[in-house]
């Protein structure tokens, strides 16, 4: 239980403005008042609003006939929320810098209860201002955070202005570079939150690594009544535990739970369970389940399994915006499961919480992954408590989730002393806060010789899981000698390829032995042989394509078949399948045992 202390003692290392408040559990079992719907903007392209000439954030209105004000929020464009901005308007296609949102709420009483502000996710930096205060900031594109504004809230009208700003930075998380649109905005919900005095802030219910009949976890209050009465029922299956907080609002959990149903793709059962203290309650649905490595096995609740995946965006291509609504995602997960997937990789940062939860529902596992991508500076002092807190907010809002398998750390980083000791010590980190998930990072830095691939990353002997990013055909061209590629390890555990593929325009056929045709034909090929050479990879554990569907990616340049989009995608930027696509649903399909 060691592992639960140190994630509660992590919860109050960061200042408050540096990152914001940590965000409470399970928001939308919470009383709260929708702020979603249209905002008012000002644009600031020249990020002048901040200054104490312009001071956006006072909300400034003349008062007299000699007042003089150069802004305003009423008399200007206005932007859905969620919603990236991007999409909203023309002319902020390809905007990066800031805009500033402002939408009023209304209080009817304010003595009973506590007051947050949640959103659950900016991209990328947010400052947030309660009737002209400054309540603090948050860094961070991904995750969501909150702020406590009970001591700002009043009775009647009350204004909320938000700065967002998207530009990309150097020591950012990501960084300057990567291989997707940089939608920014407020682009998923924000709720006011009401609770009592002492509210349930955060809670772990899974069964214990070590024991499957077990669950473990703990509470967690906030609140001047920190020493309560805790309960925990699960009604379906007849479970009551009760215990007590200590006087810092924490107690462990552990109790049996036995005759249930264990969550599997196949039965992705879910049990309504109760958390109860004296002065507050929740319920949620959660599912129950084991995940972990034996040798070159991945064990689902002891059976080995082999994950058949896709790797997804949080992207609706057909209208060139960031996906932020339950239609949105229902169509991105349908998509998978009509392909014949158990799995889906949701890159390469944490996607909303209603999709995972609705991939939950769906019996799709998930991989979950941090937006540490490439281009990081590791040797930049700042970036360690960035990833250290990323890694904290992602867990804390999905470590319920029976789903979400997979932690991954970063994509396509390079070896370096630096980036091995951070990439160690965050996997540490993450065994200390939730050792019921199995931990990975994806490299791509294999080295190939003649007809051997040998995987030698050192990081890969921390990880649970090794998953490769490997483009043969298409980055690396196949062996000249026809032969198959045959794949090295000298580290004893389970294999995924994380991504492989190649790009084709979808209905195009042109010259289908060239890549740079961008033929059907040619993608086609490339996976034929990917699938040929899996069969002889006895350690390959799991498979997922770059990617369901073409994306934006303004550095995809090629001005006739890429367009400024990456055209990796089995089904094109309008949901046409390509004909790869029917090929990975076919192998798929036949793909019944990981044994080989």
């Amino acid at each position: 239980m060691k592992f639960f202390l140190v994630f509660l003692a992590l919860c109050q290392l960061t200042p408050l403005l540096l990152f914001g408040q940590s965000a409470m559990i399970h928001i939308e079992g919470r009383q709260r008042i929708s702020l979603n719907g249209l905002w008012h903007v000002i644009i600031d392209p020249f990020d002048a609003g901040s200054g104490d000439w312009a001071a956006y954030y006072k909300d400034r209105k003349p008062m007299t006939n000699t007042d003089f004000v150069e802004s305003s929020f009423e008399e200007g464009q206005q932007l859905y929320v969620p919603g990236d901005f991007n999409s909203q308007l023309p002319e902020l296609n390809y905007y990066e810098s800031s805009i500033w949102y402002k939408r009023t709420f209304n209080i009817k009483e304010t003595n009973t209860s506590r007051f947050f502000i949640h959103f659950a996710a900016v991209n990328y930096k947010a400052e947030v201002y309660l009737n002209g205060i400054k309540i603090g900031i948050h860094e961070g594109g991904f995750t969501p955070f909150q702020f406590e504004v009970t001591d700002h809230v009043r009775i009647g009208e009350n204004s909320l202005i938000v700065k967002v700003n998207n530009q990309r930075i150097k020591d950012g998380i990501p960084g300057l570079g990567f291989d997707w649109f940089n939608y920014g905005g407020i682009t998923r919900d924000v709720d006011l939150v009401q609770t009592p005095k002492t509210y349930i802030k955060d809670y772990f219910i899974q069964l214990a690594q070590n024991d499957e009949n077990i669950i473990g976890g703990y509470v967690t209050l906030d609140g001047p009544s920190k020493e309560q009465e805790i309960k925990i029922n699960i009604p379906e299956l007849h479970v009551s535990f009760k215990t007590r907080t200590d006087k810092e609002g924490k107690v462990l959990l552990r109790f049996p739970l036995r005759k249930k149903t264990l969550w599997t793709p196949e039965n992705p059962k879910l049990y309504e369970v109760h958390v109860s203290a004296e002065t507050d309650r929740l319920k949620e649905q959660i599912g129950f389940r084991t995940i972990k490595v034996d040798g070159t096995n991945i064990l689902l609740n002891g059976k080995s399994i082999f994950l058949k995946g896709i790797n997804i965006h949080e992207e609706v291509p057909q209208r060139r915006s960031r996906a932020y609504s339950e239609s949105d995602y229902k169509m991105l997960l349908d998509w998978a499961k009509e392909l014949g997937c158990n799995y889906v990789r949701l890159v390469h940062y944490p996607h909303h919480e209603k999709m995972v939860k609705m991939a939950e529902k769906m019996g799709l596992m998930v991989w979950e992954e941090l937006p540490i991508y490439q281009g990081i500076d590791f040797s930049d002092p700042s970036m360690k408590d960035k990833m250290n807190f990323m890694l904290k907010e992602m867990i804390a809002r999905d470590k319920n989730r029976a789903a979400v398998i997979i932690w991954s750390l970063s994509n396509e980083t390079y070896p370096s002393a630096e980036r091995d000791s951070s990439l160690t010590a965050l996997y540490h980190l993450t065994k200390s806060l939730d050792n019921t998930r199995l931990v990975t990072s994806a490299f791509n830095n294999m080295r190939f010789e003649e007809n051997k691939a040998f995987i030698e990353d050192k990081v890969n002997g921390v990880m649970d899981v090794m998953a490769i990013n490997q483009y043969l055909g298409w980055y690396k061209p196949w062996p000249e000698t026809g032969q198959e590629v045959k794949w090295v390890s000298k580290f004893n555990k389970p294999l995924i390829f994380s991504e492989f593929g190649g790009e084709a325009v979808f209905g195009n056929n042109t010259d289908p032995k060239r890549a740079s045709s961008w033929s059907e034909d040619y993608l086609v090929n490339i996976y034929q042989r990917q699938f040929n050479m899996f069969k002889n990879i006895s350690f390959l554990r799991g498979v997922s394509p770059w990617l369901l569907v073409d994306f934006r990616s303004p550095g995809r340049a090629h001005p006739v078949y890429q367009k400024g989009w990456n055209r990796k995608g089995l089904l094109s930027e309008r949901g046409e399948k390509k004909k790869v696509w029917y090929l990975v649903a076919d192998y798929f399909k036949n793909l019944t045992s990981p044994e080989k």
